[in-house]
């Protein structure tokens, strides 16, 4: 039959595609002590492993009774060998007991079975896939009994030419077993000039998953067997590297597995996908270190653009210099000053884009600054949210005549002094100070509040983020934000929280968002607090990315809280605010589910203010064609 690149192993997908399966091979390091074994255990599950994973044998089965009553008749690595695994060998009331150990620590039991006595009694113990030893590869009868037990198998390929792993593939294929094969050197430990890692690429041929048993010093070469495409990686561990024994020099310790596991996690994430998205921060980066192309006189309209009315300077913000064959000869259609950006709507006919609203059933909006509301309310949106910085609330603001039409969000500012706003920390000063600065904040929008019309509403990025780790303590934080916002007088503002992207970028660096970005989180601080929330598609989508989770379970269990709606689309763990249809979020499942609640949205693209709010008119009519917005 057809092999598939994937298979289920404990009730998960491995394979391309999926995260490794870690392997944390105790094998006989426990010297045949109980104890050992289950402090084996607990090194595995504290570093993160998926499986720790065990060796069964019945040596009375295994070798003819003359050479286990004399050893030193046979060859010496035998009689080396033979009487390691005597002492190592654990009785079946000892394997019971790791085996439940390993269920009260959360990590999942295996053990390879040597012979068929030792998988008969192992299938007492329902392990739920089995692993087979490089020596056992061409053990046909012992394969066939594994199979026969309908369970799953991973071999390991050491000791085998590759006409003898065919061989043995073709044997289980067959059999219709479902099954992977790992790269191996059965050295202990195996030198780095014989690792041979490009043979995983061979083995690729085969069209079943494959990974990678570890049997070198040092924890680099599985990181670079994740990167050749292993989905699964096996590595010793000891407690002690310096104990007697045939696997210790080649195992590592506590910290090494930690940091094994890690580097593999870490390095999932970095291999990504062959698609390019631009980060948040490479966006930034972008709109700061880029050039665009600007007029170097002022420009009357009806102008045809010639070279040398073309220069280029930063910032990023207008035409791409690589346009710039494309702008001359364009007659102008409006009034550039010099040194201001040409703009990708000067090379089309319709320079001032229309926003689709006679198809929008709720009220919308556009994000603006104090420095663009004109221009952003000359597009007659029905609300608008001007982003604040710190700076912005003590801004003098001009009031009109007529009050405009237009209701008012304010987005709170995220940062103060170069520092985040954060009304999650511990440390008391910087607290009391994110909670002055909000407390200034609803006092601007207090004064704005009689120039719009209706309630004001208020998104607030309340912190808890951290820049090197994550924490556990997400309680204490959620406890520590909700305290800070009943600090607040509100005076009628309507403070909405906002889910946040679980990797989001400050300062120029990559931080780890460590509450307000589960479902759950939302549900239960809204609660707390007694209000709602203003939900971000883009951060939920980045959310469910990083955790494996549904957006649609996402987007159903916050939906009753949701006064707010940020709308963009996302792609990875920090690719947001992209244009509608440009990443991974599935709209036509979406969309229904936001149908059956009321609530106030605005694009959220990013940079979809330039060239006279471009992004967040062609988001609002991408979305206005599906009638439910």
């Amino acid at each position: 039959m057809e092999r598939q690149p994937t298979i289920e192993l404990d009730g998960r997908p491995v394979g391309e595609g999926h995260p490794v399966y870690i392997i944390a091979e105790a094998g006989v390091n426990h010297n045949g002590s109980l104890k050992m074994a289950l402090q084996l255990v607990d090194l595995a599950a504290a570093a993160g492993a998926d499986a720790v994973k065990f060796q069964k044998r019945n040596l009375e089965s295994l070798y003819p009774k003359h050479l286990l009553d004399n050893p030193n008749s046979a060859e010496w690595a035998f009689q080396y060998m033979l009487p390691i695994l005597k002492q190592g060998e654990l009785d079946m009331d000892a394997f019971r007991t790791i085996a439940s150990h390993c269920e009260k620590k959360g990590i999942r039991f295996l053990c390879t079975p040597w012979d068929v006595e030792s998988l008969d009694f192992l299938e007492e113990l329902d392990l739920p896939f089995y692993k087979v030893s490089s020596a056992d590869m061409v053990n046909f009868p012992l394969l066939d009994a594994i199979v026969r037990t309908g369970k799953p198998l991973i071999l390991s390929t050491g000791m085998a030419a590759l006409h003898e792993i065919r061989r043995t593939v073709d044997f289980l294929e067959e059999q219709e077993a479902d099954f992977a094969i790992l790269h191996c050197i059965s050295t202990y430990p195996a030198p780095f000039e014989n690792l041979n890692l490009r043979f995983i690429n061979v083995l690729k041929q085969f069209g079943v998953p494959v990974g990678y048993s570890s049997h070198e010093r040092g924890i680099t070469m599985p990181v670079v067997a994740v990167t050749l495409g292993a989905s699964i990686i096996e590595k010793h561990i000891t407690l002690d590297r310096t104990l007697p024994g045939p696997d210790h020099a080649a195992s590592l310790e506590e910290a090494g597995i930690t940091k094994l596991i890690r580097d593999i996690r870490n390095t999932e994430v970095a291999l990504g996908t062959e698609e390019k998205y631009l980060s948040a921060m490479e966006i930034l980066n972008r709109q700061v270190l880029r050039k665009s192309l600007i007029a170097t006189e002022c420009l009357e309209p009806g102008t045809v653009i010639s070279r040398e009315m073309v220069g280029v300077k930063g910032p990023g913000k207008g035409l791409s210099p690589q346009r710039v064959d494309d702008l001359i000869g364009i007659r102008l259609k409006r009034k550039i000053c010099t040194d201001e950006y040409f703009t990708e709507e000067d090379l089309t006919a319709n320079h001032n884009q229309r926003i689709r609203s006679s198809q929008l059933s709720r009220p919308w909006g556009l994000k603006a600054r104090f420095h663009d509301l004109a221009e952003i309310l000359e597009k007659k949106p029905r609300l608008v949210e001007l982003h604040f910085s710190e700076h912005d609330v003590d801004h003098t603001f001009a009031p009109v005549d007529v009050p405009h039409t237009q209701q008012l969000f304010v987005h709170a500012p995220e940062f103060m002094d170069s520092q985040l706003l954060d009304l999650c920390t511990p440390n008391d000063e910087h607290w009391e100070r994110s909670i002055e600065l909000l407390q200034r904040t609803i006092d601007k929008a207090v004064e704005l509040r009689p120039h719009f019309t209706g309630p004001v509403g208020m998104v607030v990025h309340v912190g808890g983020m951290s820049m090197d780790e994550d924490t556990s303590n997400r309680s204490g934080l959620l406890h520590r934000a909700a305290d800070a916002l009943k600090r607040l007088d509100t005076k009628g503002v309507v403070l909405m929280p906002e889910n946040l992207p679980p990797r989001p970028w400050y300062f120029g660096g990559q931080w780890y968002q460590n509450v307000f970005i589960r479902p759950e989180e939302m549900v239960e601080f809204c609660q707390d607090v007694g209000g709602g929330m203003a939900l971000d598609l883009s951060h939920a989508q980045l959310y469910c990315t990083y955790a494996g989770r549904s957006l649609h379970e996402y987007v159903t269990r916050c939906l009753p809280f949701v006064k707010h709606l940020h709308v963009a689309d996302a792609a990875g763990i920090d690719g947001e605010g992209m244009q509608i249809g440009e990443g991974v979020i599935d709209w036509d499942d979406i969309l229904p589910i936001l149908s059956q609640s009321d609530f106030t949205w605005v694009p959220e693209i990013w940079s979809g203010h330039l060239y006279n709010g471009a992004g967040f008119v062609r988001a609002i009519n991408e979305l206005s064609q599906y009638g439910v917005l």
